[in-house]
């Protein structure tokens, strides 16, 4: 029987200075003033709207992205998470993330976002080398990565991320090691790295860059994570690395099947109903315009998630995970029974691409190398 599962909130600011010619992410380049406080609001409308989503539960996790959700004013952050409460209790350990740009957030922001209520930041750095950033197109330095880090250790902050990239355009084993080596220095507890990808509609679809060849990048990755792993950062996610008890818990219950609620432009989110036996999505209105019309829907979408497509949905949120999957959780979480899955994992076991226990399945090593092999199977 389909079960309530924990209960988070993605919050999305869709403006940044520059737009990455590297990102397929809803942003859009800041022309002029942020609307702060028409935009602010209309976040907290918007979550009224989708409250008879939170049936009795309170917040697990709050994460704020775009965009450059560093760009809003250190009051207006504390307004938006005083609103939010006052709307949704917070569990006694949540965890409020925020993303920064390093260019776009001085040393007393950081102390001030402290005092709003942020109790962990995600620094954008994708590279510690200059001529790297000048590709990506990022507004920052390295020195300014590097005090943004430093300035989290002063203010007290108990956890923060890296954002790092690796198989950047021109990229050696050598440039790459170099990249976590210097991560590594600042002691953050949670790193966040992963290889950059050429997706449609952004710059670099139209204009690839050189990117080092599958030799090179797989030897990064092999290398990065010993690295990683030599330095106390375990790998819990395919992108994800942390210090013992400092994994991102926002980020666990997406891929755990957990629910969030998404407001802001372009926000998606993820809802059980289980006195009707089913899970939603929903998507908001992508541009800002059109999501600060007062006479439109904040929802753009709302639609059930087909049967035959619970497995594949849950799968392609779990798998990336390195622990085990219990069925129970299966079967909470998506109101099927286990059965459904015997065939898929038996031929995903011959495969050895995942081992199969009395109460669990686990993906092995070599499925995690060939995941979206791993994936397809669970497509059928």
């Amino acid at each position: 029987m389909l079960q309530l599962p924990p209960l988070s909130l993605y919050v999305h600011i869709p403006w940044c200075i520059e737009k990455c010619p590297y990102c397929d992410f809803n942003s859009h380049k800041l022309r002029g003033e942020i609307p702060e406080t028409e935009y602010l609001s209309a976040l907290i409308d918007d979550l009224k709207q989708d409250l008879h989503f939170v049936q009795g539960r309170e917040l697990f996790s709050i994460f704020i992205g775009g965009g450059t959700p560093s760009l809003i004013s250190a009051s207006g952050m504390s307004w938006l998470l005083e609103n939010i409460q006052q709307l949704l209790p917070f569990s006694n350990h949540i965890e409020i993330t925020l993303e920064a740009n390093p260019g776009a957030i001085e040393n007393q922001k950081i102390a001030d976002f402290k005092a709003a209520g942020i109790t962990r930041f995600s620094f954008g750095v994708q590279s510690f080398q200059q001529e790297k950033l000048t590709k990506l197109g990022r507004i920052h330095g390295v020195e300014e990565a590097k005090t943004a880090a430093k300035q989290a250790h002063y203010v007290g902050m108990k956890t923060f991320n890296l954002d790092l990239m690796h198989g950047l355009p021109d990229q050696s084993l050598e440039d790459a090691m170099s990249d976590l080596n210097t991560a590594i220095a600042l002691k953050p507890t949670h790193l966040s790295w992963y290889q950059l990808t050429i997706e449609p509609n952004t710059q670099y679809f139209s204009h690839p860059p050189k990117l080092p060849d599958d030799e090179t990048l797989w030897e990064i990755q092999e290398k990065g994570v010993e690295l990683l792993a030599e330095h106390g950062y375990q790998q819990y996610e395919i992108s994800g690395y942390s210090q013992t008890g400092w994994q991102c818990q926002h980020n666990l219950n997406y891929w755990r099947f957990g629910d969030y609620l998404g407001i802001g432009c372009g926000a998606h989110g993820k809802i059980s109903l289980p006195l009707e036996n089913k899970i939603l999505r929903t998507t908001k209105i992508k541009h800002p315009k059109g999501y600060l019309d007062p006479t439109r829907s904040y929802t753009d979408d709302c639609s059930t998630v087909d049967k035959d497509e619970l497995v594949f949905e849950y799968m392609m949120n779990r798998l990336r995970l390195m622990e085990k999957i219990p069925f129970a959780e299966f079967e909470s979480y998506t109101g099927l029974q286990r059965s459904v899955l015997n065939k898929q994992l038996a031929k995903a076991s011959s495969k050895q691409l995942i081992t199969i226990e009395q109460d669990y399945c686990h993906v092995t090593p070599l499925g995690h190398r060939y995941l979206n092999e791993l994936l397809s199977i669970f497509m059928d």
